[in-house]
């Protein structure tokens, strides 16, 4: 019988249950999806061998944890037969925006819930995720949350409170890294570099400087400090970037995306 069931059956669920199964963590056997159109679902069950469910009640009889993993949006037209099915579950979603208090008009017999934010680089291990929880978790319930989220890569418990916040840094960073990326590579192609070697060039020093962030735990500023000379190249480039307010422009990018998602929160 299947212990961790998924309903959806996108990219997101694709990478815990691909992360799960490589870990070791559980077998096949162990997980049951299913999705709207079933066509996700079963492409999921063909490339993992999970087992693809018959129908909702075949998905979630006998099952000790739900993963909610359909888009957001369709929460508002969500299966009634969800509550009673759930009874006594411990359910864990990954919809963007969707607030506990919500979750919990939809699975309002689950014996707890869990909001999840993952972020892309979860679908190759290297995520980020922040979760909430509506009560406190039980050991065995926590050491499942770890598991699950744990396929994903990193993650941290914080408060509800900071999730939109949490939302806006670690949820769209990654949108933001990659337009960095991507205004580098076009700078260097205006130096002069051609576009290929550009490329190459942005995504081997940024995967460098964040290995090498990651590895010395150490402010971001001293790492900086250690790359600039007094007048030297690097200390010019640094000084164009303040008279632009870079560090200001991405104060303001994330106070701008955490307004934006409060303000989808309300109406989840």
């Amino acid at each position: 019988m299947a212990k961790i069931a998924f309903l959806g059956a996108g990219n997101m669920a694709a990478a815990m249950v691909e992360g799960l199964l490589a870990k070791g963590r559980f077998s096949p056997a162990d997980i049951i999806c299913l999705s709207g159109s079933g066509r996700t679902a079963a492409a999921l069950a063909q490339k993992t061998g999970v087992t693809l469910a018959p129908s909702l009640e075949g998905l979630l009889a006998g099952a000790e944890t739900l993963v909610v993993a359909f888009k957001p949006q369709h929460l508002a037209t969500a299966d009634a037969r969800l509550a009673p099915l759930t009874a006594g579950q411990l359910v864990i979603s990954v919809l963007a925006g969707k607030r506990l208090a919500r979750l919990a008009q939809i699975f309002p017999q689950a014996r707890n819930l869990v909001r999840a934010m993952p972020n892309t680089p979860g679908q190759i291990g290297a995520g980020m995720t922040g979760w909430c929880s509506l009560a406190p978790l039980s050991p065995a319930d926590h050491a499942t949350v770890e598991m699950l989220l744990g396929s994903l890569g990193q993650h941290l418990e914080i408060p509800e409170v900071q999730m939109d916040a949490l939302t806006a840094l670690s949820g769209c960073g990654p949108a933001y890294f990659f337009e960095f990326a991507a205004a580098l590579r076009d700078a260097g192609v205006a130096a002069g570099l051609a576009p290929e070697v550009a490329q190459t060039l942005t995504v081997e020093t940024l995967l460098g400087a964040a290995r090498l962030l990651a590895r010395k735990k150490i402010e971001p500023e001293t790492l900086r400090n250690q790359v600039t000379s007094p007048n030297g190249v690097t200390f010019a480039g640094l000084k164009h970037m303040e008279a632009g307010n870079f560090r200001t422009l991405m104060r303001d990018t994330i106070l701008t995306a955490k307004a934006r998602s409060e303000e989808m929160s309300k109406d989840a």
